[in-house]
């Protein structure tokens, strides 16, 4: 297939050298220069669809690389977000907050 389109087979490299940073960098500035090259990688390859995550790493390159200090994601957090939400889309709104608070907790706590 990569023979066929050699355009898909640049888009899965870029795609396993940006997995790559996260499985094998073992500090910041290691995956900061690591993401530097892959950066320059995208703009080379020229691909719109990379550009934009290339940008939104740029923007938020800080936060992204707070996860080598201890590698550890905000996933948890988001799973708890989403129950949340989905417990209140079950009973189509919340008239007693209380309440709605008091079974949150029981149920998930």
């Amino acid at each position: 297939m990569f023979k066929e389109y050699p355009d898909i087979k640049i888009a899965f490299n870029l795609v396993q050298s940006f997995r790559d940073i996260f499985n094998t960098a073992t500090s910041i500035q290691v995956a900061y220069t690591k993401l530097a090259h892959w950066y320059k990688e995208v703009e080379q390859a020229g691909f719109r669809a990379f550009n934009t995550i290339a940008n939104t790493i740029t923007l938020n390159y800080r936060s992204i690389l707070n996860y080598f200090i201890n590698r550890s994601t905000n996933a948890a957090a988001e799973s708890f977000n989403a129950k949340i939400k989905a417990f209140r889309a079950q009973f189509r709104g919340v008239k007693n907050v209380e309440f709605f608070l008091f079974r949150l907790t029981t149920i998930f706590a």
